[in-house]
């Protein structure tokens, strides 16, 4: 089944088509295509199970259909991987370094080599790169600030984020919100997977609702989640 966006197009980031992916004999995803606007701010809604975090690892590269494509920007995601920015629900910090080593850490994987970009993306998501103290010490909300940084470091194009306003309290979470919305207007394309909804309302483009591993509607709008069991055709 194919839905097809109810935003205006900017120029399609990501394709989708006939997507499945089985873990043994269980279908996380079952038949997925759609297609997504670039420069856009798409959230990805849905209950537990529904197949959310695994169409997210499918758009990062991270697992690999079990038979169907992605494209992001015309290539498999793999080949774009450096036109996407990750952010998974457990942060991938470590906890023992202060923020500043972390992002130099992540920055020589990268091949980013400008210590003025680590800082510059610290300061971005509002905290200071001369904090020492290790991350491990930090604040949930401080930790989802730090993750963020990490994604954005090498400047994606695309950024992918699961559960970011996770255990985060209101006023960080729209901070962030906020946050995404200025990345968005300079032109990123966005996903972001939460059960958080209304953080995002007036700011995604579209909300993108997921049922047992399908896409069953594309909204304008945080209101009016599909019925339990209904499928939008």
């Amino acid at each position: 089944m194919t839905i097809q966006a109810s935003v205006p197009a900017g120029g399609s980031a990501i394709s989708v088509s006939k997507v499945i992916k089985q873990f043994g004999r269980f279908a996380a995803l079952r038949g997925v295509s759609a297609e997504f606007d670039q420069g856009k701010f798409h959230a990805i809604l849905g209950d537990n199970g529904a197949g959310k975090t695994t169409l997210l690892r499918a758009l990062a590269g991270l697992a690999q259909p079990t038979q169907g494509t992605v494209s992001i920007f015309g290539k498999p995601p793999r080949e774009a991987c450096r036109e996407i920015g990750y952010m998974a629900h457990p942060s991938l910090l470590y906890d023992e370094m202060s923020g500043m080593e972390n992002l130099h850490y992540f920055a020589g994987l990268y091949g980013v080599v400008s210590e003025a970009r680590c800082a510059q993306v610290i300061r971005h998501v509002g905290l200071d790169p001369e904090l020492t103290r290790p991350v491990g010490q930090y604040s949930q909300g401080m930790r989802q600030r730090m993750s963020l940084a990490r994604a954005i470091l090498h400047d994606p194009r695309l950024l992918l984020l699961d559960e970011p306003f996770s255990n985060v309290d209101v006023h960080s979470a729209r901070e962030m919100v906020g946050l995404l919305r200025g990345m968005r207007d300079a032109g990123k394309t966005i996903f972001v997977v939460t059960h958080q909804a209304r953080l995002l309302e007036g700011v995604a483009d579209e909300f993108v609702w997921m049922q047992a591993g399908q896409i069953v509607d594309r909204t304008g709008s945080a209101a009016g989640a599909p019925a339990h069991g209904e499928s939008v055709q």
